[in-house]
């Protein structure tokens, strides 16, 4: 399990206001997710071993999640070339943002220092926000282990 993050957003405050390309090439903007529940979980990248895991939990989920009216949305940092791809490859029913400026990722504060190796960079922390009905955020993982985390996901969206 990864080391959890300091996140400024709280449960009760409102979804940061943000406007992204999806997988289709389409806008989608946080106005758009009001009246239904939202899983946004951010990821560090397309096709690694962690990602991928975790990617194919929320696909395996996905018919349940849509079952409790929710809808889903991975983001990282990853070109829409590579979501395409990555989408392809693993049958993904759900579309994936593509934030390499770090847009998004930087208002919900999903972006910051990491370390690899003794390295110091900044990235995409893998970390899960399940917004409410209300736009305001329900449930925050900080710290996510990839193989069951969308099970647990489920669990909390059947509880809203």
């Amino acid at each position: 399990m990864a080391k959890a993050v300091v996140l400024s957003l709280r449960p009760g405050d409102p979804v940061p206001p943000f406007s992204a390309v999806v997988t289709d090439g389409s806008q989608i903007t946080s106005k758009d997710l009001l009246g239904k529940p939202v899983v946004i979980y951010f990821y560090p990248r397309d096709d690694t071993p962690g990602c991928t895991k975790e990617a194919c939990g929320f696909r395996d989920q996905y018919a349940a999640i849509q079952k409790a009216g929710a809808v889903v949305l991975g983001v990282s940092a990853d070109t829409l070339k590579s979501h395409v791809k990555f989408t392809d490859k693993h049958q993904l029913p759900f579309p994936l943002i593509s934030d390499p400026e770090a847009v998004v990722a930087n208002a919900f504060g999903a972006w910051g220092e990491k370390v690899f190796m003794g390295r110091k960079y900044q990235g995409m922390h893998r970390v899960t926000f399940l917004i409410g009905r209300d736009g305001r955020i329900a449930r925050i993982w900080d710290s996510v282990k990839p193989e069951t985390h969308a099970a647990e996901v489920l669990e909390a969206l059947k509880a809203l």
